[in-house]
């Protein structure tokens, strides 16, 4: 895929849709594109939150380990980021994430990733947004959790 085509892509993700075009080349040019069939991992829960992920096409799962085995908590489509809480924590994984259909995504490195939030205040902020809403739906899912019991 041409470079032009990436940033492209990348436009159409909330998270990158404030970045002008010329620093959305230099990410998508340090950045790795990478390929994954169905049932493949990412990475898993507690490795090292070393990069984030753009997903670009196809769909991907988000397990967490419990006692009984992995459980389904979420799932990815394209233009979603995932592996951006290990990197703003500082710490491991906190999820398994396993492609659900080929799929192919932008790996972001933990250091362009950091950079690109210290230069775009509104990058941050649609971070922000995109976790809020994450801890809601999983506020809802625990209270209809609760409420089934």
């Amino acid at each position: 895929m041409l470079l032009k085509d990436e940033v492209g892509m990348l436009q159409r993700v909330p998270l990158f849709s404030g970045i002008e075009p010329t620093k959305l080349k230099l990410l998508a040019f340090t950045s790795d594109r990478v390929s994954y069939s169905a049932g493949q991992i990412l990475f898993r829960q507690g490795d090292d939150g070393d990069a984030a992920y753009v997903i670009l096409s196809g769909r991907a799962d988000i397990l967490v380990d419990s006692d009984s085995g992995s459980i389904k908590v979420a799932e990815l489509v394209p233009n979603s980021i995932v592996g951006e809480i290990a990197i703003l924590c500082n710490g491991s994984r906190t999820a398994t994430v396993r492609a659900a259909t080929p799929l192919e995504a932008l790996r972001i490195p933990k250091d362009h990733f950091l950079r690109l939030m210290k230069e775009f205040p509104e990058m941050t902020i649609e971070i922000l947004r995109v976790l809020a809403d994450r801890l809601s739906h999983t506020t809802a899912d625990l209270i209809d959790a609760r409420s089934a019991k």
